[in-house]
């Protein structure tokens, strides 16, 4: 066994009053939002804990809310946890995973997130795009059902590969809903739109992965602590150079969350924990193998019964 395996929720997993419990608890916690709000100059922390929801759920918000939850809940139980053997985070979340990792400053990791959830917004509103997705069929089905809808010029692309009968789509908004349509034909037993602001993971969002490349290359790295598994490549990444390389990738490369858990899973690790809000990753990680147990810990109540759990 190789240590504790952490895993990072991404955008979708915020919500209004994450953090607020944690903070009002613990005084170093509070501190972290109040850093947090001085280096991004806005008031991230009240954003966080009194939303209003539209205002949390803007790309350029919701991704440096969940990058500080998510450090917020490692800083709480970082010595319980014990030695880390391997990380990953789904698509915004590979990035707290490199936080965590000491790869970068927990300053330059907020700016970071918040020009890519700027970058990603103003991607999507220079060429509108969606996502949608599709339940009960195929990854290579859905694939073939966005060929077949990305004509004359039009994106349809798998964008998240997220577990078995689980696949969510991107591109233009027309493209993607022939896709969800042929999609049904092929047997899908759901499609579902999403409220996006962008068909991320998709070449719509080229313009968003040159701004982001400036960005990492204007920051100090270091390298990772531990292996990182990347979203675009399922590789397990332990140099500074492939990190941002491959985060650059991942803008406009499918999630490839699935091939990422096998990875995980290759390590034999002792524990895994699903560290931030909510608990997507720990049900998906249950789709693509039952057997696999994951803890999740993303608010005050878990954090205190991680803490005091004896295993």
């Amino acid at each position: 066994m190789s240590g504790v395996a952490l895993l990072f929720p991404g955008q979708g997993s915020q919500y209004v009053g994450m953090g607020r419990d944690l903070a009002e608890d613990d005084a170093s916690v509070r501190e972290l939002y109040e850093r947090a709000d001085d280096t991004l100059g806005m008031p991230l922390s009240r954003i966080c804990w009194e939303g209003p929801e539209e205002e949390l759920r803007a790309t350029e918000n919701a991704q440096p809310a969940i990058m500080l939850h998510s450090f917020a809940i490692w800083h709480l139980i970082a010595s319980r946890a014990g030695k880390v053997g391997i990380g990953a985070g789904h698509s915004l979340g590979e990035l707290s995973a490199y936080l965590v990792s000491d790869a970068f400053r927990f300053d330059d990791g907020l700016r970071i997130v918040r020009e890519r959830g700027r970058l990603m917004g103003a991607s999507g509103a220079d060429r509108p795009g969606t996502m949608a997705a599709i339940l009960g069929l195929d990854a290579e089905s859905v694939a073939d059902a966005c060929e077949r809808a990305a004509e004359a010029g039009r994106v349809a692309v798998p964008a998240n590969l997220n577990a078995p009968g689980q696949v969510v789509i991107s591109g233009d908004v027309e493209a993607v809903a022939a896709a969800g349509r042929l999609a049904s034909e092929a047997g899908a037993r759901r499609v579902l739109p999403l409220n996006v602001s962008g068909a991320f993971h998709s070449p719509l969002m080229a313009t968003a992965a040159d701004g982001l490349a400036a960005a990492l290359g204007g920051t100090n790295w270091g390298e990772p602590s531990f292996p990182i598994v990347s979203n675009a490549t399922a590789t397990l990444v332990t140099d500074s150079e492939e990190a941002r390389r491959t985060l650059i990738l991942q803008l406009t490369s499918p999630v490839r969350w699935m091939e990422g858990i096998e990875r995980i899973r290759e390590r034999g690790n002792a524990r895994w924990l699903e560290v931030g809000p909510g608990n997507v990753l720990s049900g998906l990680a249950r789709r693509i193998d039952r057997s696999l147990r994951v803890t999740a810990v993303g608010d005050s109540p878990s954090v205190d019964a991680y803490l005091g759990s004896s295993d």
